[in-house]
């Protein structure tokens, strides 16, 4: 069990406990001596180690993805944490528990699986039930769907976060389905249950989160249509009709070409599932963001790459009284006489964008426009 997280180790600590190796990289000093930087994380971060002495003996016993336990001193190097390492064993796979290096769910995965198998029973129309529940009878699938992530960076990036992001768009999608009648209901949430079901081939997740091989030369939209093929061939007389809708929803549910969409919304259900995937994809990424940095003082986050934006985070117990600007004497002469003041241009602000699986670029998204080249077929 580990005993020290990387999030709690502060400077000068005599640091003992177990890491994953992130990266490993071999350097030259300036006295001709080799040394070691390595990247050591847990489900709280990452910290640098550095191995100064015997060397070659310590490279000889691990590589890249080895959990290691390190013994070493912590200090502060140019801001940022260091481990100066003076002990360093290898350990077997099984002496480790995973869910302390790789950020995990909040949710328990019983009770969403749970929360899953309740979902697919209150699916009325029998062969999109069926079909939910081939997935769930197969042990293989369900136990990797159930310990995925969403993503790689963009949100839901944790271990049951694939599962955690499928239920609360299903459950988005009933609101949904109260608030707009007309809407076929088991066809939405079965699309929310199965959009990103490609992810859990398209995605490495045993040592880190990392992109397979598959995944980088298909994708996990196309995984997903083949997986849904695959088992609607298993399930005589499945309406043709029903599974061109179906996979409409996975083929379109990004909305956008720009956004890796192959098709963009065609169907009613096909925009609801667009906006609602969308949705719980901002909220749990701004979230996450403003979730890292718990003990900072400020009332605003680090910048935000892909949201192209600092969030804030609150005024706190004690709010700074806000108090008006002083208006020098020369403008309120000029607005005494009415004399016209030169505005200063607005800055464009940078567009929350339609889609977190890209970084975005101020494109509006336009579901309902057409372009040129865009028939009935596409």
């Amino acid at each position: 069990m580990k005993n020290l997280f990387a999030s709690q180790i502060q400077e000068r600590d005599w640091v003992d406990t177990i890491f994953l190796v992130r990266d490993k990289i071999v350097g030259m000093a300036k006295n001709g001596k080799p040394y070691l930087t390595l990247k050591l994380m847990d489900r709280t971060g990452e910290v640098e180690g550095r191995i100064w002495d015997r060397v070659d003996e310590f490279a000889s016993q691990f590589e890249r993805d080895d959990f290691v336990k390190v013994a070493g001193k912590a200090s502060l190097y140019m801001g940022k944490m260091q481990l100066v390492i003076q002990e360093l064993a290898k350990l077997r796979d099984e002496s480790v528990d995973l869910a302390d290096f790789l950020p995990v769910a909040a949710r328990p995965a019983d009770e969403m699986q749970a929360d899953l198998k309740s979902r697919v029973a209150s699916i009325a129309d029998p062969f999109l039930r069926a079909l939910l529940q081939t997935f769930l009878d197969d042990r293989e699938f369900l136990a990797a769907y159930s310990r995925a992530p969403a993503a790689k960076a963009m949100h839901h990036v944790y271990l049951g976060g694939l599962l955690e992001h499928s239920l609360a768009v299903a459950s988005l999608a009933d609101d949904i389905c109260k608030r707009y009648p007309g809407l076929n209901r088991d066809l939405l949430v079965t699309g929310a249950l199965l959009h990103d079901v490609g992810k859990v081939n398209e995605l490495r997740y045993v040592r880190s989160f990392e992109y397979t091989d598959v995944g980088k030369l298909i994708g996990y939209i196309v995984i997903g249509v083949e997986m849904i093929e695959e088992k609607i061939r298993s399930l005589p007389g499945f309406p043709l009709e029903l599974a061109i809708l179906l996979k409409h929803l996975l083929l379109s549910h990004h909305g956008q070409y720009e956004f890796g969409s192959p098709k963009r919304p065609k169907t009613l259900e096909a925009v609801v599932l667009n906006f609602i995937d969308d949705l719980d994809s901002k909220i749990n990424g701004v979230r996450t963001h403003l979730d890292k940095e718990p003990d900072s003082e400020s009332a605003w986050t680090q910048y935000h790459r892909f949201y192209d934006r600092y969030f804030f985070k609150g005024f706190g117990e004690n709010p700074a009284v806000v108090e008006s600007p002083a208006i020098p004497p020369a403008a309120k002469a000029a607005e005494a006489h009415g004399s016209p003041q030169r505005e200063r241009p607005a800055r464009p602000a940078a567009p929350f964008n339609s889609s977190l699986e890209e970084k975005l670029r101020g494109i509006t998204p336009n579901l309902f426009g057409t372009s040129a080249d865009e028939g009935t077929n596409e």
